[in-house]
């Protein structure tokens, strides 16, 4: 490109209205869509992803190191501006510098305005953009929370990684649920069932099928496993609403939802199943809109591969009846991975719109998967595309969006255009600061516990405890006094006339504290299992079961 070099200008220098560039920035998006990239000579055109497409789902790839990260800020910036909100995971931390304007003391700034100038980008200025922080576990964004319910037994067997028949044990517990409305809201509600399902596993086996308490007792494990990773947090009230996520901002730019994914990486199983329930809800309650001009949220996945490595069949089926249903509520998928291969081919082929980042080959497996990725791209005369994959550096990526009529565009090298906002981490002080300025700051911070599965089944469980202690009571022995001390003195001494009738006193004393103790022993017995969820009970309990009935 010729002519002056390009200077950012920052939010500062910006002042707090609008300047001409901005606004024609934000009208190119909102009109049209989004610059994501360009060349000089041997590289591409102008590469937009059209708005009007962004609801067909997409496809960023690439191996470590080659700018994947920050292909994903810029499209996330790009839909801001276009008004679209959306929602992405924070995997390592260095997204959050979406909510800083980049600045001229970076390092990469001089090397940010010579790719601007190369690929005519001549709108490139620095600014922050709208962002909301969440955490599932509360420390580094609003906690993030839905119900045991809501989460569904499919997704969570598929959290707890449970077989086949902890799975019908599992579907069992959210029947008896509905049906002896008993709400599970939170972990221990989910756990006091189970347990209830346990003591009563004969009569439940009859009208459900087996239920094995054994079962039962590996669940329970799988939950105390779960409950040390912190998941007792994720459920409970006030649930998310997804109203929330997907919030604009006065000025018209949609907010960018920010999840930190960083800790929770640490526990693959509940990331992914997190994120899918997330899909599933936002098909579930979404209206139908068809083909709207822009998407009403975008959705990245981050680290995809976890969402489908040794996953079960029936689970695939379900993202990819999501992902191919989902759009027309006005929601686009965009998965973010390695390698194409990661995803499944069924899936692979409804990802419209596509960044292929580099790919090494270094096994024969690698050179397969290298072929294999260039073949999911419309060829260009003017190169190979697997030469390409293999060739372009940091920054660069073989792009293919779709054009009108929703025709994939023909496979184009490209230079990804620089991001605006800040580029990497954000210090604890800016993060705070920013969750403090949040318009749903504190919606979500305390913790409310309603009546559920765990009170009723307390108190249950007193109400049973009562009733065997009155029943104990009413079979005490009865008779007057006088008889009682004749029985009693008759019994004192050997009297020859009267043996029969002492060693029938006797026998009637003795019967009838057999049958006193008989009933009480007997109440106990009934009463005993439904101690688990009473007060008289929780010392035991705890030592069985660790803080599965925590004392209130």
């Amino acid at each position: 490109m010729n002519g002056a070099p390009i200077r950012c200008r920052t939010g500062d220098e910006m002042g707090e209205g609008k300047t001409g560039s901005q606004k024609r920035d934000q009208m190119r998006s909102q009109t049209g869509g989004i610059f994501v990239g360009g060349g000089g000579e041997g590289y591409a055109a102008a590469q937009e992803l059209l708005l009007k497409f962004g609801n067909r789902h997409g496809l960023i790839a690439g191996a470590t190191g080659t700018g994947k990260s920050v292909t994903l800020q810029i499209l996330a910036e790009g839909l801001s501006d276009a008004g679209v909100p959306v929602f992405l995971a924070d995997v390592k931390g260095d997204l959050a510098g979406l909510a800083l304007s980049g600045s001229e003391t970076f390092k990469l700034h001089e090397a940010f305005t010579k790719r601007a100038e190369t690929i005519g980008y001549t709108d490139y200025h620095y600014r922050a953009f709208p962002v909301t922080f969440w955490d599932l576990y509360g420390d580094q964004g609003h906690p993030i929370r839905t119900t045991v319910s809501e989460m569904g037994p499919l997704m969570l067997s598929r959290m707890l990684d449970l077989s086949e028949a902890q799975e019908g044990a599992m579907n069992i517990a959210f029947r008896l649920s509905d049906e002896e409305q008993l709400p599970l809201l939170d972990l221990k509600d989910l756990q006091a069932l189970l347990v209830f399902i346990g003591e009563n596993a004969d009569d439940i086996s009859l009208r459900y099928g087996n239920v094995e308490k054994a079962t039962i007792g590996a669940i329970q494990r799988k939950l105390l496993v779960l409950e040390n990773q912190g998941a007792t947090k994720l459920f409970g009230e006030p649930a998310l609403e997804l109203s929330d996520l997907m919030r604009t901002d006065p000025d018209g730019r949609g907010r960018i939802n920010i999840l930190a994914a960083d800790k929770l990486m640490n526990s693959p199983k509940l990331y992914a199943t997190f994120l899918l329930w997330l899909l599933s809800e936002l098909f579930e309650e979404l209206p139908e809109v068809g083909n709207p001009d822009k998407p009403k949220l975008v959705f990245f996945f981050d680290e995809a591969h976890l969402l489908f490595d040794d996953s079960p069949k029936v689970l695939i089926d379900k993202v990819e009846q999501v992902a191919r249903l989902i759009r027309s509520k006005g929601v686009g998928v965009y998965f973010i991975t390695q390698n194409p291969a990661d995803v499944p081919e069924d899936i692979l082929g409804q990802l419209g719109n596509r960044v292929q980042h580099a790919l090494r080959a270094f096994t024969g497996k690698d050179r397969r998967e290298l072929k294999q990725a260039a073949e999911n791209y419309r060829d260009n005369p003017r190169f190979s595309i697997e030469d390409a994959i293999k060739e372009v550096g940091t920054g660069e990526a073989v792009t293919s969006f779709l054009e009108d009529k929703g025709v994939p565009g023909v496979a184009e090298r490209t230079l990804i255009r620089p991001p605006a906002s800040h580029l990497g981490a954000i210090t604890p002080d800016q993060r705070e600061a920013v969750i403090a300025a949040s318009p749903i700051a504190g919606k979500y911070d305390t913790v409310v516990d309603r009546d559920s599965a765990y009170e009723r089944l307390q108190a249950r469980a007193k109400a049973a405890a009562d009733e065997a202690e009155k029943a104990a009571a009413a079979e005490a022995p009865s008779g007057s006094a006088a008889q009682l001390d004749e029985a009693f003195n008759s019994a004192r001494r050997y009297n020859p006339r009267a043996g029969g009738a002492s060693s029938g006193a006797s026998k009637r004393i003795s019967s009838s504290r057999a049958s006193r103790s008989d009933s009480i022993g007997t109440a106990f017995a009934k009463s005993f299992a439904r101690q688990l969820g009473s007060r008289s009970g929780q010392a035991l309990v705890r030592g069985i079961l660790g803080s599965l009935f925590k004392a209130r």
